[in-house]
């Protein structure tokens, strides 16, 4: 076995990603909400695996990610975590869970990495709750921070539209990564954001910045699976690329299944007992 093959199956871990960036090797994820996507996921060698608050649109059926429960990402978590021998495992903390209580937070922080066995969590918000990011962080969890377009502030943004065009905004980003990284997070994502600001964050930083929607200009990408697989339909910002259309290829053997059900020709004479 190569040495290169036995580093691409070495567990990711926070100090991994740093020595990744270090080297200038790109970081790739994306995200999962169950043990069968997961363990695709992990087995084609992705090295962070999001379970996203994404999930409150995608699996939930909600129009924002504000509704998805504590509870429900405890849920949908678990099983991420029980596919994913070489990924690491991050975890949203849903909307409310962290915003401005430490001690909250931190309970709510405690119970997602005792209940689901992820290595990480991920918090939006810069300022605003650099205190519950310290006091998450001292009690032994890692945080991966995220700014830019945070979906959980959307009824406050009232779009969905590029963040930190304006230097005002762009300013108080550079300074909330600052932040974040001083405080003691891994790394940071960077949403939707021009590729410049982008670039400039990642080039300030020790600490890996990864981008979805933010350019080439940082240490990785991360994408939504739903979305880059094509099982999600209706989204296409410019910053997706759609690697499949499992969408299409789901409707249709659904389609032949019915099919074959109405006509009798399932279960033929060999699916049978």
């Amino acid at each position: 076995m190569s040495v290169h093959q036995s580093e691409d199956q070495r567990k990711v871990t926070t100090h991994r990603l740093l020595e990744m960036k270090m080297r200038g090797e790109k970081i790739s994820m994306l995200t999962s909400y169950d043990y069968s996507i997961a363990t695709l996921v992990d087995g084609a060698g992705c090295d962070v695996i999001l379970v996203g608050d994404s999930a409150s649109n995608v699996v939930c059926g909600n129009v924002t990610t504000l509704p998805i429960t504590l509870d429900e990402m405890i849920f949908l978590a678990k099983g991420v975590a029980k596919a994913a021998k070489r990924a690491l495992v991050v975890v949203d903390m849903p909307f409310g869970t962290c915003s401005g209580n430490p001690k909250m937070s931190l309970e709510a922080a405690i119970r997602i990495m005792k209940e689901t066995g992820a290595d990480s969590l991920k918090i939006e918000g810069g300022l605003e709750v650099i205190e519950d990011i310290r006091k998450i962080i001292a009690a032994g969890i890692p945080v991966m921070g995220h700014l830019g377009l945070m979906p959980q502030s959307i009824n406050k943004y009232g779009t969905y539209n590029v963040r930190a065009k304006e230097e005002a905004e762009a300013e108080k980003l550079l300074s909330d990564a600052k932040l974040l990284e001083d405080a003691g997070c891994y790394a940071i994502v960077l949403e939707k954001i021009p590729a410049a600001l982008a670039e400039k964050v990642s080039k300030s930083l020790r600490i890996p910045v990864i981008g979805i929607g933010a350019g080439g200009g940082v240490d990785g990408q991360v994408l939504v699976f739903h979305d880059m697989t094509g099982i999600t339909q209706g989204f296409s910002p410019r910053f997706l690329r759609r690697y499949a259309n499992i969408g299409e290829v789901i409707t249709e053997a659904v389609k032949h299944y019915v099919s074959d059900v109405k006509s009798q020709d399932f279960p033929n004479e060999q699916e049978q007992y």
